[in-house]
């Protein structure tokens, strides 16, 4: 196999689809450590879904879909700025971290067609008192969360706008579970409100929601909660009722995602906007017990084969990476479509560009319009990276080589063994010596974000109730 003309094809293929709406509204929607089977139309017999189901009934489905990085914070930063983990300048995940002051995001990108950009949830490159600031890399507004660690907590004290801190009444911010004023409430109407008041114009809202992922706390008082609580499921972490405060936090999601459309389609904009659901990096096995070994929820379990990606979340194999991705644009992405179209994360900003007819910055990905609009011909991606950490991966088509944290290369046939559970690298030497070298021309070193107040990222850490007695986060200045 001659790998190099497969990537010299991809780089050179350049042929324009032709939109066939100019300019609309974008909701781009990620829901944290949302598995890939975590939705009643993939089969989940316990999680109720059915707003995402009847999405996906509407849009299409991709069932190829790579995050950016098999954890938060560094799967953030592919998305917003189009780079992949070989050049991005933000790779860890300490939760504060920055991008750089000079570097363009999707939002920076919008901006420049005069899309109104607007973020409404936990940020994850670049704590308060950092060059990563959302206000300053394209967005108009953004509420929530900046560090990741402020975000573990469902109940704080204050949320954060533009960086500047919102009180949330009745919150004292001692307890992992309880309180006055849910966040995720907080966060959701803030959302509904940019879109009422952005509606006249071309809009750009970006939904990076907490949960399900989170310390699941949830309203007593919540009608998602009164569907599961009664549930005879003793499976939880911190307590017995965590499993089912996690179910009650996905249909929560679920409503609400119900919800936004109800009121596109109140505003009369639903024909003009396309929406985005997806998850942010692969799932992890919460609660497992003895009898559901792969988690109480089995995200990257499925549930008709049986067949599991292999670990999770943190990881370079296919359970730390591969996510739920739903599209919806009414008239323009054909109803109830699937698609098992290769991508990954850096992708979204070249298909953001041709959508709007904007100028990306230098990325390292590739449009994905033609798939979504159903043209030919599709645009093959000629490589997907990936590094965290010690670990580093590069799939070409569908071969997928792993540098595993022992320093050893495997190699994987992802046609055969989804499960990634044959290793073949003894037996195709000159595709792994290919890949390596691939992987070796894709990394760079990170030129990381600067830190300017460490006294506010130390402040919003300090929110999470678990952080309090822990040292000071080790920040570069």
């Amino acid at each position: 196999m001659r790998l190099y003309y497969l990537v010299l094809f991809g780089l050179i293929a350049s042929k324009c689809c032709s939109v066939k709406a100019e300019h609309p509204n974008i909701i781009y929607l990620m829901l944290d450590e949302w598995g890939y089977f975590e939705s009643s139309h993939m089969g989940h017999p316990d999680l109720l879904t059915p707003n995402i189901d009847q999405f996906a009934a509407e849009g299409m489905r991709l069932t190829n879909a790579y995050a950016g990085a098999p954890v938060c914070g560094p799967t953030r930063c592919v998305l917003l700025t189009g780079l992949h983990t070989g050049h991005t300048s933000m790779r860890v995940n300490d939760g504060f971290s920055p991008i750089r002051s000079d570097e363009a995001t999707l939002a920076t990108m919008l901006k420049t067609q005069d899309y109104v950009t607007g973020g409404f949830g936990k940020w994850g490159i670049g704590g308060r008192g950092t060059s990563g600031v959302p206000e300053a890399h394209g967005f108009d507004e953004f509420f929530g969360y900046y560090d990741q660690v402020h975000a573990h907590t469902i109940y704080p004290q204050y949320l954060i706008h533009n960086s500047s801190e919102v009180l949330l009444e009745g919150n004292t911010g001692d307890s992992f579970y309880e309180g006055k004023t849910h966040a995720q409430n907080v966060i959701f109407r803030e959302s509904l409100r940019f879109i009422r008041e952005n509606k006249d114009k071309r809009f750009f809202c970006y939904l990076p929601w907490t949960p399900p992922h989170g310390l699941w706390g949830i309203d007593k008082d919540d009608p998602s909660w009164q569907l599961f609580k009664d549930k005879p499921w003793r499976a939880g972490q911190r307590t017995d009722k965590d499993s089912r405060v996690y179910a009650a936090f996905l249909h929560m999601v679920d409503r609400q995602i119900g919800e936004i459309i109800s009121l596109l389609q109140d505003l009369e904009i639903d024909q003009q906007t396309i929406v985005f659901i997806t998850g942010d990096n692969g799932g992890q096995d919460y609660f497992k017990t003895p009898d559901r070994p792969h988690g109480f929820f089995g995200p990257n379990l499925n549930p008709e084969t049986g067949k599991r990606f292999r670990a999770g979340k943190g990881s370079l194999y296919e359970g730390g990476l591969k996510v739920p991705f739903l599209v919806r644009w009414p008239n323009q992405i054909k109803a109830g479509s699937v698609s098992n179209h290769l991508f990954g994360f850096q992708d979204v900003m070249p298909t953001l560009a041709e959508l709007t007819q904007s100028t990306a910055p230098k990325n390292d990905g590739v449009s994905f319009l033609p798939t979504l609009l159903g043209e030919q011909p599709q645009r093959n991606h000629p490589f997907l990276y990936w590094e965290y950490r010690n670990q580093k991966a590069i799939r070409v088509e569908n071969w997928k080589a792993i540098q595993n944290n022992q320093n050893d290369w495997e190699l994987y046939d992802l046609s055969t063994d989804i499960e990634e559970k044959s290793n073949v690298a003894d037996q195709h030497a000159s595709t792994v010596s290919q890949l390596i070298a691939l992987a070796a021309a894709a990394h760079e070193p990170a030129r990381i974000g600067q830190i300017y107040d460490r006294s506010v990222i130390e402040k919003d850490r300090r929110q999470a109730p678990h952080s309090r007695n822990r040292p000071p986060s080790k920040v570069k200045e």
